[in-house]
């Protein structure tokens, strides 16, 4: 398989570990080793004598019934645990699709969704989210009309990377009623469940139909991205086994260690969430004012659910270049729309980590120095 760059982590390599003002992560405010461990009494002991042998090529079993837990009607015979959420759309997308399949991708989303499903030989349409006066918003007339005797798989990521779009409980029941009247799977990066910012719980992909697939991770709304800790969850149990087989080509077990501390983090999961709401919530207070005092230059449109945004900015200079002189100017890192494909002059803000005020800041003053605002 010949594959396309990964535009996003490209563009991270270059600056993630060396620009000093991340004002564009997507993933929460992580912690220290230390921190996780003090959420449980024995704790340490438990990791001090966790075996690091091969685990289950499925998972640990009790970290798989704690996920199971997140969802309505699914076991822990429905879950299959993945290196992170990157190898868990890798395997699902080899598992189910082949040259000549039809798949319906949310548009803008995170690459993986649509250019694994490419590089295999799939045509791919987009199914866009719009930005309106009320913000992000989408056409289900639009999905309908999109779909082809040869569509096999809608995927979606809800809430969105980039925009904080998020399905309500309707939106998700009308979605997965369209999968079902035309046969097609549908695979959900749920991977920011449990970051809504209304305080709604929307319902899961894989609860509401059986060819469903419902994706999480420890990374992006827990912040505990060095776990490397992710998983499918679906009724479809065929399509388990068939992930279970693939993944012996690719990480084969997940790490031992990362499976006790995610066990551990899953136990205190509803306070590490509770934390990282209150983290964005704070931030998207302090960019409220910000956009509010610069609204000639910026449009706000506010995340639904998570921690990122995708804002607009009225300039006019390609909006990559302008991100490029701020990280190199003055360390402060934006995510600009072409690393999504996306035209115009949007660009990714993060919210989720305790720095934000400080990157704001940092931005303001670069704004002020060009004589922008």
């Amino acid at each position: 398989m010949k594959i396309n760059d990964f535009k996003l982590e490209v563009y991270f390599e270059q600056y993630e570990f060396s620009a000093p003002y991340l004002l564009t992560q997507s993933d929460c405010e992580s912690m220290e080793l230390g921190q996780l461990l003090a959420l449980e009494p024995g704790a340490q002991e438990k990791l001090m004598k966790s075996w690091l042998g091969y685990t289950e090529v499925q998972g640990n079993p009790e970290l798989r019934s704690l996920v199971s837990a997140l969802y309505q009607s699914i076991g822990e015979e429905n879950v299959i645990m993945h290196t992170g959420a990157q190898e868990a759309i890798f395997d699902y997308m080899n598992v189910l699709l082949e040259k000549g399949d039809h798949v319906i991708s949310m548009f803008p989303v995170y690459q993986s969704l649509y250019e694994v499903a490419h590089a295999e030989g799939c045509e791919v349409s987009r199914w866009e989210l719009k930005a309106g006066e009320q913000g992000w918003a989408i056409d289900f007339d639009e999905l309908e009309a999109l779909i082809r005797p040869n569509t096999k798989l809608i995927a979606v990521n809800t809430p969105n990377n980039p925009t904080g779009y998020t399905f309500g409980e309707d939106e998700m029941k009308q979605l997965c009623s369209i999968a079902e009247k035309h046969g097609i799977y549908l695979f959900s990066d749920e991977v920011y469940r449990g970051l809504e910012l209304d305080g709604n719980t929307r319902p899961c992909a894989a609860d509401l139909y059986d060819k469903a697939a419902s994706l999480g991770v420890m990374s992006k709304a827990y912040g505990l991205s060095g776990l490397r800790i992710g998983w499918v969850a679906t009724k479809d149990t065929d399509m388990i086994s068939k992930m279970k087989k693939f993944k012996h080509y690719m990480s084969i077990c997940n790490s031992a260690p990362s499976e006790i501390l995610s066990i551990i983090a899953l136990n205190h999961g509803d306070k590490i969430l509770q934390k990282n709401k209150s983290i964005i919530k704070e931030n998207l207070t302090l960019a409220d004012c910000f956009f509010e005092k610069y609204d000639s230059l910026f449009k706000n449109y506010r995340p639904i659910s998570g921690p990122i945004a995708f804002h607009k900015m009225e300039i006019d200079r390609p909006i990559e270049d302008f991100c490029e002189d701020l990280v190199r100017k003055s360390g402060v890192l934006l995510l600009p729309a072409n690393i999504y494909s996306y035209p115009g002059s949007f660009f990714r803000m993060g919210y989720g980590r305790k720095s934000f005020s400080e990157s704001l800041n940092r931005f303001e003053q670069y704004l002020i120095e060009k004589g922008l605002v």
